[in-house]
């Protein structure tokens, strides 16, 4: 009767958890289901998309349809949200493969190599963990601009200027440079997990170091590298401060500036199907990410959880 109980509160304390995960995501894709007078006249009601709008015999009011698929054009094409997609897909993928390529190098070599100072470089990079980025975001700032203008002093004579500000290399720059701790952190005890026996055979067989960590120990690493890259897609993804602060053209805004911008111009008249559009733009490609990687995830949350 006692473990009956104890299941039915665990199964309890699970349901109320699952509904606060499900629910506002299903309130974000039923919201942009409704045109900004559905949310007036029926906010919490089920959308006219699927019930049928009660104004559907007037021939002067846009079917729900029309009004949903309107939004969502209107979100792509006159609010950039097109051009912001685009710039948040580049600036993520060639910040992952920044992420990825150093930190695995690095973990590898702290996680399988002893030598004069290895501990210290661990807790070098570790301690970056326990530095809030907003903390450095205005140094940066001046940092940026000192490095620009000696970097055009310096290639000035050939033509060149450099400029960091409002660039995506010097938003990737920051994006690989805050991340680097944490994804190194998490591959190092995940390389620990890996059998040194591996490496010692493929040594052997005259494979090389390079060999090694390339045909042998990359491939087995493979769900450390998708939890560390889904965990920083996450973060790069939704990140908002730092493209804020280097950001300043509309040409090179990511999404999460273009969302903020839909309610900022709106100033006191909120258009919510727009927002909700855009809404669900930003968070369908995190959903998917997740959804296709979810196996990995968990193996690799799980796998490097263990020492060999």
């Amino acid at each position: 009767m006692l473990s009956l109980l104890k299941s039915a509160i665990l199964y309890a304390v699970l349901l109320v958890w699952l509904l606060a995960v499900v629910m506002p995501l299903l309130w974000v894709f039923a919201g942009s289901l409704r045109s900004s007078r559905e949310f007036v006249e029926d906010p919490f009601g089920i959308p006219w998309l699927i019930t049928g709008s009660p104004y559907a015999d007037n021939p002067d009011v846009d079917t729900p349809w029309e009004s949903v698929v309107a939004d969502f054009r209107k979100a792509w094409v006159k609010s950039k949200f097109s051009r912001f997609f685009f710039n948040s897909v580049l600036v993520t993928t060639l910040s992952l493969v920044g992420i990825i390529s150093i930190s695995s190098m690095a973990s590898y070599v702290l996680a399988k190599f002893t030598f004069p100072g290895s501990k210290l470089v661990l807790l070098y990079f570790v301690s970056g963990l326990m530095v809030p980025a907003q903390l450095v975001l205005i140094p940066l700032f001046f940092q940026f601009t000192t490095l620009s203008r000696w970097g055009t002093a310096l290639l000035a004579p050939f033509g060149y200027e450099v400029e960091l500000h409002d660039t995506f290399t010097g938003l990737i720059t920051i994006y690989i440079a805050l991340s680097l701790p944490f994804t190194i952190l998490v591959l190092t005890g995940f390389f620990k997990s890996l059998p040194s026996e591996l490496r010692e055979a493929g040594i052997m067989d005259g494979c090389g170091e390079y060999g090694v960590f390339r045909h042998i120990m990359l491939p087995l690493s493979k769900p450390g590298l998708v939890t560390a890259a889904i965990f920083n897609f996450l973060g790069i993804w939704n990140e908002y401060l730092f493209a804020l602060v280097f950001m300043n053209s509309d040409s090179h805004k990511t999404l999460p500036l273009g969302l903020a911008a839909v309610s900022i111009q709106a100033q006191y008249r909120t258009d919510f199907g727009l927002m909700f559009a855009g809404l669900v733009i930003v968070l369908v490609p995190t959903l998917l990410v997740y959804i296709v990687l979810q196996k990995q995830l968990t193996r690799g949350i799980t796998v490097g959880a263990l020492k060999g």
